[in-house]
């Protein structure tokens, strides 16, 4: 909403010293988001003066017309000769009145003006278009053609109104009143104490059975409706030019006088109106719900098909305007031009001034893809009792400036309303901000934006009808909160118990962070939202349950309605674009939560504002929300280890996913079993399956390991990229993060090599689980240091797994026996479990 400040000023009788960044900084404080002051005019220097062509000479042989031009602009120039002007324009003619630049004068923009020959002439200054002189688009494209009674001479610069600052205020949506500069008005009178001249205080006649006839089908989108009728307008009479300056430093363009008096009186009183050509009006105005199909052609030209649920201003042959959106070009005013063109000015209007439902207009303007200024303020919330002023407001104004005569018939239909009434507490504010602002200072901030306050105690608000977006206890706090100023809210510090840090959750989170990052990833934040294609993309079968998700009823994206069962959409998304970008070797992790529903559906219950919710507050909400585990999960592609001279580098393979799951489990303290698995997106031959031991159950809680070609076909990634994912909640569940000392022992260690060949398809898991469990207590460590597979040494379909095996006590040196006879044992169990046998 752009306000200019001589406007404002005619309402609100500001300090004469008072800037416009002067009014921005009260409005701001009084919670109105002003976003730019414009200094209209602030490098205009004249002189800037009215003169009257005197003589138009063509001038030829030159690529576009020129005129040479003498102009009177009476004593302006020093000697009250004609002034001589080069002119390319030709919307002008011999003795009309111009706008024109003397020599020694800067237009906007830094242009200065001088003497200078040209075409063949000098030229003495300049004939000026409004683009020129910074007022913005008047409908012409041409020089400004001033009136014929004005006076020669005179100041220009004072005569347009060239010199103004302009408020521009970033409107909410909950403050459609203040889409008028009676709204922001009020606001700048309570910023500044000052009294308000309020534009709708008007004595407006009472209805009769005189007026326009008009039937209201649909009472409920159309609540009031107001109709007045002007006849006998002038058809040479236009906008003056004070009417057209304001129209135009709002940001309207003047069009005819019946259109921009309209248009005025929606800014200046925020209740939009439309005028109707009364000749072209047929039979009674009614208001009612289109019927599918339907068609009218709107002022912009295009022909527009309804919707059912569209509002539509109707007369006997159907619809002629979108009600509350934009009228019909069939019954459109028709100004002077119109006349000359060989048609018929409009001489009497029927003035429409109603209050339509916000719902309704929003959608239709939606619909159609048709935002006009209108539709903004009736989506936003118009004042119903300020109809009936509006329409007074404008036949005043036809009746003053067009020479029209307004007809005693006033329409006005109402549907009772009773007005809107809170009760608070007296004290209710300063619990809310945590001030003691006291009664006396709530009434009077409550009183001050139109409020009707009754009680002592407990008050009784009753709400102006201007300020819909009062509707509960709590916009009445905020109302005498942003009054008494924001900045004067105390700034306290929450004080948290002594000893409470972060949680044995959050603490997981931040080690497990910090041990992927040392083990070179980087952290992808991605948002939890997916799209259900995915899971075919994935591959996962039909009766998964992480098909199973939750749907959003107002997602971001259409194509993403879903929040995430998986962490890995997300990072293979990262992963792609990184790749795609020229980033190849990449190892990227993410912890967060994914989101299961819950089998029960629950209703969430509103939380308590003005205290702090109960355990079971909390509980029930926690109830209604799906069930959102913490995951951890890992993407791998391209090297893993980078060539140098230090010698060659090495792949990422599956190896390296599965031991990320193991960096994870030993930052929590658990015990993870690895096997092979198959499931999903993971290759079926190089896929680990991740368990751990819950309750004396084993359970499975993720998988590592390296796509399938498939996949990474369907989603764009990188060949044999890896990928590891893990429920962290359960990995804390059954861990134990309690810090351990490491036991140092005295007593040296005994280390025994042992080569076992088995086939193909054992897991080297099982292997070492076997040789574990087999050697006893004295095995401090086990590792797999070679694999090798040769058919002609081995035979077909074997393999030969090499692992060190490290043996200690802790109260004495062991001998060799010791070491080789624990060594036995677990090379025997092996045998038995997985039928491996000694490599000779």
């Amino acid at each position: 909403m752009r306000v200019p400040l001589s406007w404002l000023r005619e309402y609100v009788d500001l300090p004469a010293t008072e800037t416009g960044r002067d009014v921005q900084a009260k409005l701001i404080s009084a919670g109105l988001e002003v976003e730019t002051v414009e200094h209209l005019g602030a490098d205009l220097k004249g002189p800037l003066v009215v003169g009257q062509v005197l003589t138009i000479e063509e001038l030829e042989g030159f690529k576009k017309p020129i005129r040479f031009c003498t102009v009177d602009v009476g004593q302006a120039n020093g000697t009250g000769e004609p002034q001589e002007i080069v002119c390319g324009a030709r919307n002008f003619s011999v003795g009309d009145k111009v706008v024109v630049v003397l020599p020694g004068a800067t237009l906007p923009g830094g242009f200065s003006i001088s003497a200078r020959k040209t075409y063949g002439k000098t030229s003495h200054g300049m004939i000026c278009s409004s683009d020129e002189l910074g007022m913005g688009d008047d409908g012409t494209h041409g020089i400004i053609v001033l009136p014929p009674e004005t006076e020669v001479g005179k100041d220009a610069i004072e005569l347009l109104e060239l010199v103004d600052e302009v408020l521009d205020i970033a409107v909410t949506a909950n403050r459609g009143d203040c889409l008028s500069i009676r709204g922001v008005a009020r606001e700048a009178a309570i910023a500044y104490g000052l009294p308000l001249r309020d534009p709708a205080l008007l004595d407006v006649p009472g209805p009769n059975a005189y007026g326009y006839p008009v039937k209201i089908a649909d009472p409920t989108g159309c609540d009031r409706f107001t109709a007045r009728t002007v006849t006998g307008l002038g058809a040479e009479a236009r906008s003056p030019i004070w009417l057209q300056r304001r129209l135009q430093k709002v940001g309207m363009r003047p069009i005819s006088l019946a259109v921009d008096v309209t248009n005025y009186v929606m800014m200046e009183l925020g209740q939009p109106l439309h005028a109707y050509d009364r000749s072209l009006v047929q039979g009674t105005i009614g208001v009612r719900r289109a019927q599918e199909g339907e068609k009218i052609v709107t002022l912009d030209g295009v022909e527009r098909k309804l919707h059912a649920e569209d509002l539509v201003i109707t007369d006997d042959r159907g619809p002629i305007g979108l009600a509350g959106v934009m009228g019909g070009a069939n019954t459109e005013i028709a100004d002077h031009d119109a006349a000359e063109n060989g048609g018929n000015a409009t001489s009497d209007v029927v003035i429409e001034a109603a209050h339509f439902d916000q719902v309704s207009i929003a959608r239709t303007a939606r619909r159609h893809k048709l935002s006009s200024e209108a539709s903004r303020r009736f989506e936003r919330g118009v004042d119903p009792q300020a109809a009936a002023a509006a329409a007074q407001r404008t036949v005043d104004l036809l009746v003053l400036l067009a020479g029209g005569t307004a007809e005693s018939g006033v329409t006005e239909i109402s549907a009772p309303h009773a007005p809107h009434t809170i009760t608070v507490a007296a004290d209710h504010p300063d619990k809310v901000a945590g001030v003691a602002y006291g009664r006396e200072t709530v009434v009077r901030r409550l009183q001050e934006v139109g409020c009707d306050v009754y009680g002592q105690d407990e008050l009784i608000v009753t709400v102006p009808s201007w300020r819909p977006d009062l509707d509960d206890i709590n916009d009445l706090a905020e109302e005498v909160i942003r009054l008494e100023g924001y900045e004067n809210l105390p700034s306290t510090l929450p004080r948290p118990p002594a000893g409470r840090g972060l949680t044995p959750r959050q603490r997981l989170h931040r080690r497990v962070g910090r041990a992927l990052a040392g083990a070179g990833y980087v952290e992808a934040l991605n948002y939890p939202f997916v799209s259900e294609q995915v899971f075919d993309q994935l591959g996962l079968d039909a009766d998964d349950p992480a098909r199973r998700v939750v749907r959003l009823v107002n997602p971001l994206s259409d194509e993403e309605p879903a929040l995430r069962t998986s962490l890995l959409p997300g990072l293979l998304g990262a992963l792609r674009r990184n790749d795609g970008r020229g980033a190849h070797d990449l190892a990227l992790f993410e912890t967060g939560l994914v989101f299961h529903p819950r089998d029960e559906q629950r209703v969430a219950a509103n939380l308590p504002v003005d205290r702090r919710p109960s355990a079971d507050d909390l509980a029930a909400l926690d109830a209604a929300l799906p069930d959102q585990p913490r995951h951890v999960a890992v993407v791998l592609a391209g090297a893993r280890e980078q060539a140098g001279w230090w010698g060659r580098g090495r792949p990422a393979d599956w190896a390296d996913a599965v031991e990320a799951a193991r960096t994870v489990a030993r930052e929590a303290g658990a015990e993870l079993g690895v096997r092979k698995g198959q499931y999903g997106p993971w290759h079926p031959g190089r896929c680990a399956e991740l368990f751990v031991t819950v309750d004396g159950e084993e359970r499975v809680i993720g998988h590592a390991g390296e796509l399938h070609p498939r996949v990474l076909k369907t989603l764009g990634l990188p060949a044999r990229t890896c990928a590891m994912e893990l429920d962290l909640d359960v990995v804390q569940r059954v861990g134990d993060d309690t810090p351990q000392a490491p036991g140092i022992s005295t007593f040296p260690v005994a280390t025994q090599d042992v080569a076992l060949v088995v086939e193909e398809f054992v897991p080297a898991s099982e292997v070492e689980a076997a040789l574990r469990e087999g050697a006893g207590e004295l095995l401090e460590s086990i590792r797999l240091f070679d694999v090798y597979d040769n058919a002609e040494q081995l035979g077909e379909g074997r393999k030969s797994l090499a692992y060190a095996l490290r043996f200690r006590a802790g109260d004495r040196t062991l001998t060799v026996d010791e070491a080789s006879a624990a060594r036995d044992a677990a090379v025997a169990l092996a045998g038995e479990r997985v039928g491996a046998v000694l490599r000779s």
